[in-house]
């Protein structure tokens, strides 16, 4: 199978499984506290169920982006990060587009997500807030 793959000096983006390291993954999405009942199987199943970009700079993942879709018309983009240490080098812009031109997502009709403290970082990658908002709609557990 074909992976995904982009180079930038030492850093390199691949959607190959065999690239993600679940340790790191896990042990970053657990400090962020973004998923209220994360546990090292529930991330693996979702991981296994999306398209996952890892960001690695040599064998460390030191970036992530994950995206669960139809790859017809719709994509969620979720749990992505930069490891602080490698913040405000475009790193995490590049990531990003990396996601939006991926030749099984660039056609998509909307690509959606959520972010409590990144809405400028996503509004200069062309992301708009939602609208009007009478018609998005979403079901909690």
């Amino acid at each position: 199978m074909n992976y995904f793959r982009r180079k930038q000096n030492d850093f390199v983006i691949s959607t190959d499984p065999a690239c993600l390291d679940v340790d790191t993954v896990f042990g970053f999405l657990e400090q962020a506290k973004w998923w209220a009942e994360l546990t090292r199987e529930t991330l693996e199943r979702a991981l296994r169920h999306s398209l996952c970009f890892s960001l690695k700079e040599g064998e460390s993942q030191i970036g992530f982006a994950r995206v669960i879709t139809d790859y017809v018309t719709y994509a969620y983009l979720c749990d992505v990060y930069i490891l602080e240490m490698y913040r405000r080098q475009g790193l995490g812009s590049w990531l990003i587009r990396s996601v939006l031109e991926h030749p099984d997502l660039k056609h998509l009709k909307r690509v959606a997500l959520i972010t409590h403290d990144a809405q400028t970082f996503y509004l200069r990658l062309d992301f708009r807030f939602a609208s009007p908002c009478d018609r998005y709609m979403e079901r909690l557990q």
